[in-house]
This record gives structure tokens, sequence and C-alpha cells, in this order.
């Protein structure tokens, strides 16, 4: 087993733990999320995509934003994973990043859809 993310305790006070699916599902969000500067030992880790909430949403930014996170994706998961796709749809007011890959150890693919708002 491994550690879950978001960081939990389980009943018995111990970490709690899930399977290696969801454990890399977690890390593709870790990277996505987090901001590039945000963590002091790695100032280069992540994409930053919650910064992208109030910026102006088109299919521009949809195609940066497609870029990094398949930059991203590559540089920090590389070893653990296989991106088959990685698409970024401007929607109204909301930017959706789905992404499609293959888990290395196991073969397994796997789908990830973040949604999240951004200034119209």
């Amino acid at each position: 087993m491994h550690i879950d993310f978001p960081y939990d305790v389980d009943a018995s006070g111990r970490t709690s733990a899930t399977r290696y699916a969801d454990h890399v599902r977690g890390m593709v969000e870790q990277v996505l999320f987090t901001t590039p500067g945000e963590r002091v030992n790695r100032p280069d880790f992540g994409c930053g995509l919650l910064d992208l909430v109030f910026a102006q949403n088109g299919p521009e930014l949809a195609a940066a934003v497609e870029m990094t996170a398949q930059a991203a994706l590559q540089r920090w998961l590389g070893d653990l994973l296989t991106v088959e796709s990685l698409t970024v749809r401007a929607e109204e007011s909301t930017l959706a990043v789905s992404v499609s890959y293959v888990l290395t150890a196991t073969g397994e693919s796997m789908n990830v859809l973040l949604r999240g708002g951004t200034s119209a």
C-alpha cells in the first residue's frame, strides 16, 4: 500500500494508505496544482493550475496550460507514467483539463478530469 493523498490518518491513528494507481493519481494532482516556487527544496516543481482561477479564459490560455502541464508531468512523473493524451478546453468560465496516462509499473490505463473556474 502507498500513502494516500491528501494526507490523512485512519481510525487506528495510522497514516491512511491507498492502492498504487490512486497514489499516482494523487501525485498527478500535486504536480498540476502545485505552484512553482511553493516548495522550498524544489522551487521549480509544479504546474500552477490553481494560479489560473482569475486568469482570462480562452483558447490561448488552454494552449499554454496544455504545454506546461504536459512538460511538468513528463519531468516529474515520467518514470511512473506515460501520458497518452492531455487536452485542455476553455468552456465559458471553466477550464477543463483531461489527462489519460498509462502506469509504467502495471500497464493500467488511467484518466483524470479536472475542472476549475476562471474569469470570463
